[in-house]
C-alpha cells in the first residue's frame, strides 16, 4: 500500500504532490494560505480535511455532493451513469454529516494556541459511512423503487476508485468522531428530496450563479 493507505483509510501522510489536479492543487494552495497568514500574524489556524459532506438541503451536482445528486436524480427517473472503472459503479466514497463537524469547531476555536495539536487533521466518516455508487442504487431501489443505470467505462482524469479519509488524527488530537450514520445520512436527503421535487434545478442554477 503507499504511504498513508490503511484498513482505516487515507491519512494525512498520505502524498499531496503534484499532479492532484488543478481543484486539488487550489485546496491544498488554500490550506498553506491559511498556515502561513497563522504564521505570520500570530493567530491559530487549523485545517479540517472532510470527507464528502452530505445531508438533506444539500446542492447535489455530479461533480460535488454526490450524494444528494444520487438521490434526487434516482427519485426523479433521471439520467444516471457509472463512470470510468469499468463502468461498474465501485466507486466508493465516505460521507460526513455537517453538524458532526460542530462539536470539533467548537473545540478549535476555544483551544487557543492549540498546545502542540496538529494543525491539518481528517474530518470523515471513515470506513464505516463507505458507500459504492452501486451500493448507494441499491439504497435508492429499495426506497424510490428500480431506476436503471448507464454504464460508461471511459476513464476520467484525476479520478479515484476509492477516497476513505482516516480520521484517527483528529480522534486522538481533539476527542472527535462522527455520531451520524450513512443510513441516517441518506434517509435525511431522501426526505429532503420527496418534499422538494424541484431541487435538482435549483441545484443547477446555484452552480451557474
Amino acid at each position: 500500500m503507499p504511504a498513508g493507505v490503511s484498513s482505516e483509510g487515507i491519512s494525512e501522510d498520505f502524498s499531496t504532490a503534484a499532479p492532484i489536479s488543478l481543484y486539488g492543487a487550489s485546496k491544498l494552495a488554500a490550506e498553506a494560505l491559511a498556515l502561513e497568514y497563522a504564521a505570520t500574524f500570530g493567530f491559530p489556524a487549523w485545517i479540517n480535511r472532510c470527507g464528502v459532506l452530505a445531508g438533506g438541503g444539500q446542492f447535489g451536482q455530479p461533480e460535488q455532493g454526490i450524494f444528494a445528486y444520487w438521490l434526487n436524480a434516482h427519485l426523479r427517473r433521471a439520467p444516471l451513469r457509472y463512470i470510468g472503472f469499468g463502468g461498474q459503479g465501485h466507486q466508493v466514497r465516505d460521507c460526513l454529516h455537517p453538524r458532526d463537524l460542530l462539536p470539533l469547531l467548537q473545540r478549535q476555536m476555544t483551544a487557543g494556541s492549540g498546545m502542540g495539536k496538529p494543525r491539518v487533521v481528517n474530518v470523515a466518516g471513515g470506513t464505516a459511512s463507505a458507500r459504492s455508487l452501486r451500493q448507494l442504487t441499491a439504497w435508492c431501489d429499495a426506497r424510490f423503487g428500480p431506476h436503471p443505470v448507464a454504464s460508461d467505462a471511459r476513464p476520467r482524469p484525476f479520478d479515484l476508485p476509492w477516497v476513505v479519509l482516516d480520521s484517527g488524527r483528529a480522534r486522538a488530537a481533539w476527542n472527535w468522531a462522527p455520531q451520524t450514520g450513512t443510513d441516517a445520512i441518506l434517509v435525511e436527503i431522501a426526505a429532503h428530496a420527496e418534499a422538494h421535487p424541484e431541487w435538482l434545478d435549483v441545484s443547477a442554477s446555484a452552480s451557474r450563479s
